[in-house]
């Protein structure tokens, strides 16, 4: 019991911590209930996807500075294949942008093997070219989503046979995710694969000597990334009805939920729960802001620093465990 709750410690204390921001926010706007969860859940879905993508990647001991940007693509394709499209059509709009996600985490995963740049080099070029792109293809907001997408993710979940009020206070945007993460990244995490990305995130070298096949298992690392930026900005475009060509904020807020959540910087070391946790722990604490009247420019500041905080903590404790596991 000792060791089970050391290992999984961390997210417990995420989730106590949810639970009190989300009392206090039921304090501060006595209103809140049904549809602030339904809100709450639809904001921040983008961000949770965007940060288990980030998550996979960091555990195999990279970063994608460039998962913003795919997000945006991912966004304006949908939107532009879906505008008028039957629901025939926009069922395959959608396996066309997974597929795309795909693609676009391969294409940064294979430049980084090949050309042996860093990481954070590579994904940063990548983040202007992807931005290009997806101002090629939507120089502006707009598009369409087909309504059965949306409706996906708005609104709380109903089952036939049973009362409404038992449900309806589980929003369809959490559902969406939780699906999302159980049929790709549960099969992902108990495979051999899963293995290979904690493996050569906590030493590639000895998973190299291991027989582990390091440069695949990148690629591999960074298309997973790829189709959750694409299901990231897919959620855009389900959200909004339109395609968002600009990029939004997800990139620090996804490291910073990463972090926040558990997840080594260095690599090896991790889940993906408590990322998601902390997603909905920031996003709380943005609302509550809102909800005292806190100045935005304020709220901005103190949103930031928490994120800087946060990240320099990760880069410290990822440093030490370098220095640990080197014997130093």
């Amino acid at each position: 019991m000792t060791r089970l709750i050391g290992k999984h410690g961390w997210t417990a204390g995420l989730g106590v911590l949810l639970v009190l921001l989300l009392i206090s926010t039921k304090l501060i706007q006595p209103d809140f209930g049904i549809s602030g969860l339904d809100s709450l859940a639809r904001a921040a879905l983008p961000f949770a996807l965007a940060t288990v993508g980030m998550a996979v990647v960091v555990i195999a001991g990279g970063i994608d500075l460039s998962i913003a940007a795919m997000m945006a693509v991912a966004s304006v394709t949908a939107a532009v294949l879906m505008d008028g499209a039957t629901g025939g059509q926009s069922v395959l709009a959608v396996l066309a942008v997974l597929a795309l996600g795909l693609t676009m985490g391969a294409i940064n995963g294979a430049l980084i093997v090949v050309t042996r740049v860093p990481d954070i080099v590579v994904t940063l070029a990548m983040l202007f070219i992807w931005q290009g792109v997806a101002l090629l293809i939507l120089n502006a907001p707009g598009g369409g989503a087909a309504p059965w997408l949306r409706a996906l993710i708005v609104g709380g979940v109903t089952l036939p046979g049973v009362p409404p009020v038992l449900t309806q206070w589980l929003p369809k945007g959490l559902v969406f995710l939780v699906v999302c993460v159980a049929v790709i990244w549960v099969p992902v995490r108990r495979s051999k694969l899963g293995l290979m990305f904690y493996a050569i995130g906590s030493d590639p070298l000895a998973a190299f000597r291991s027989g582990v096949p390091v440069g695949l298992t990148r690629v591999a690392a960074y298309a997973l990334c790829g189709l959750f930026a694409a299901l990231g900005g897919l959620s855009v475009t389900m959200g909004t009805g339109i395609g968002e060509p600009i990029p939004g904020p997800y990139l620090l807020a996804s490291v910073a939920a990463v972090v926040l959540g558990g997840v080594v910087l260095g690599g090896g070391r991790g889940g993906i729960l408590g990322p998601i946790l902390a997603v909905f722990v920031l996003r709380l604490v943005r609302l509550d802001l809102t909800l005292l009247s806190v100045d935005p420019n304020v709220s901005a500041i103190v949103e930031g620093t928490i994120m800087v905080v946060v990240v320099m903590f990760g880069g410290v404790l990822a440093m030490r465990g370098a220095r640990h596991d080197h014997g130093g």
